[in-house]
């Protein structure tokens, strides 16, 4: 006999039939790739590219085991921006190692780059919210 006073957690929600994720983890998936563009504003500046990758992170610790659409999302964000992070900070060693002069290639790059940031990623979750499994193009595979 059970208690009352006990709380009993429901289990998770059965994968579709389909294959196609459902609702929760369709969003979820999206939230994994905006979370970059929450990260990316809430830290400008010098930490900017360091805080685009913290919440694909976090959601993909909280959600791996429990939601594989989220999982295989929350990867595919983490590596792009952990790819971009890599590349503003080549460009700014570039710049460093130059005494300036490396400005005139870094400044460029460092636009063209947060242009493309910006339009993968609101692609990503676009596609994430359909339950497209989406990749980024020039992307370092570093977290499988």
């Amino acid at each position: 006999m059970t208690d009352f006073n006990e709380t009993v957690t429901p289990p998770p929600p059965p994968p579709s039939p389909s294959g196609v994720p459902g609702a929760e983890e369709r969003q979820w998936a999206m939230f994994a790739h905006l979370s970059a563009l929450v990260g990316g504003i809430l830290t400008s500046g010098w930490a900017g590219s360091i805080g685009c990758f913290i919440g694909p992170l976090i959601i993909w610790l909280v959600k791996k085991d429990a939601m594989p659409f989220v999982d295989d999302q929350a990867k595919e964000a983490l590596n792009f921006n952990i790819t971009v992070a890599i590349a503003f900070f080549a460009l700014f060693l570039l710049a460093l190692f130059t005494l300036g002069i490396g400005l005139v290639i870094a400044v460029p790059l460092w636009i063209v780059i947060g242009i493309a940031w910006l339009v993968f990623t609101i692609i990503a979750a676009i596609k994430a919210n359909e339950g497209v499994a989406y990749r980024y193009p020039f992307t370092l595979r570093l977290v499988k």
